[in-house]
């Protein structure tokens, strides 16, 4: 896919210019640069993933695209707690992230992922469209299976964005979640362990 793809799968889940987001397992950075297209100037975006040097080509990129976002990469497993920095975001991206963990793993990740956000806030998640993976993609999940993860972890709303056709594994989906105005405590996230991110 190209930019304006990137672009066009995530560009109905985010509604508002500017704003605090974070691109979780963020990668090569692919959609770190879309969201910081739709986001526009004055928008503040951390991008966290285990790879620095993948993070560096992200820096370049983005302040090479766009140079008024402001952007702070984090070097750190989103499977691990989040930075303290990572609190009262408008908005969280995971894009291809999440289908490496199975659906265990998974819960206690979108449990701080939704302590992360403010209320009202929202998830956007990229992923392929199935149930079924294969050793590069090892735990896919179809938009039907992400409806109930979503619900059980304590999000509302949840609605297809929008889909592209894919080579892969056939298709692939965006989808956009969102915290409900009141949060209730959520013992999964202050379970979890210590932090290992490092900022700069």
């Amino acid at each position: 896919m190209e930019h304006a793809d990137h672009v066009a799968l995530i560009r109905d889940g985010v509604k508002q210019a500017a704003g605090v987001w974070a691109d979780l397992g963020s990668g090569s950075g692919a959609f770190t640069l879309a969201l910081a297209d739709l986001l526009g100037p004055d928008a503040t975006i951390y991008s966290l993933d285990r790879d620095g040097r993948a993070l560096r080509q992200q820096e370049r990129a983005l302040h090479a695209w766009f140079p008024e976002t402001i952007l702070h990469v984090i070097t750190g497993d989103y499977t691990r707690p989040l930075p303290p920095e990572l609190a009262n975001l408008d908005g969280v991206l995971m894009a291809n992230a999440l289908h490496f963990q199975r659906e265990r793993e998974r819960r206690a990740v979108l449990a701080q992922v939704r302590e992360a956000l403010r209320p009202g806030g929202r998830l956007i998640v990229v992923e392929y469209n199935t149930d079924r993976g294969n050793h590069w993609v090892p735990h896919p999940f179809s938009f039907s299976t992400w409806q109930r993860l979503a619900r059980e972890g304590g999000f509302t709303e949840t609605r297809l964005l929008a889909t592209r056709p894919s080579r892969f594994l056939g298709e692939i989906y965006a989808a956009a979640s969102i915290v409900p105005a009141q949060k209730t405590p959520n013992a999964q996230a202050s379970a979890a362990g210590n932090s290992s991110c490092h900022i700069r």
